[in-house]
């Protein structure tokens, strides 16, 4: 927490070719020591493959994906009198979309053996699918909140 004043959030604009500020802040996400233009290739050459394997619209596919990626329940740690509990609370709506963006990357990023934009398109198809390790991720998130269901009235 910040003692002195608010962080300012940073209005992020929005990419060129879809006028989208989500996937603004995936490519973003994608880009490692500053490198716009290889995330961006990463990023558009994944569309090309969604577009041509899905025969749908790529953004349509991408933002399911998302959606279906985006958790609503976590667990935090308390520490109440001596022992931690994990404490389910409701994500708010920017934590669920840096979360999911975090988990379709980093399980894209998981597989081995091809170029990065196929291993993107394919991570996004199997979530728009509602399938994949992303999303089997936020089913164990959600998992382990239900589980923990018990300490919730230690919530703050």
């Amino acid at each position: 927490m910040a003692r002195r004043r608010i962080s300012k959030k940073r209005t992020i604009s929005p990419d060129s070719r879809y006028s989208s500020r989500v996937v603004s802040k995936f490519i973003n996400k994608i880009m490692k020591g500053g490198e716009r233009g290889k995330a961006e290739a990463i990023f558009y050459g994944s569309f090309d493959i969604i577009e041509k394997r899905e025969k749908k619209n790529p953004l349509e596919v991408f933002l399911k994906a998302l959606e279906n990626v985006k958790p609503v329940l976590e667990v935090r740690s308390r520490r109440v009198g001596g022992a931690t509990y994990q404490i389910p609370t409701e994500v708010r709506s920017e934590r669920r979309e840096t979360l999911a963006v975090r988990w379709l990357l980093y399980f894209a990023r998981q597989r081995k053996g091809r170029p990065m934009k196929e291993r993107l398109a394919e991570e996004v198809i199997m979530a728009s699918r509602g399938e994949g390790l992303a999303v089997k991720k936020r089913e164990d998130t959600h998992r382990m909140a239900e589980a923990n269901r018990a300490f919730a009235h230690y919530r703050w």
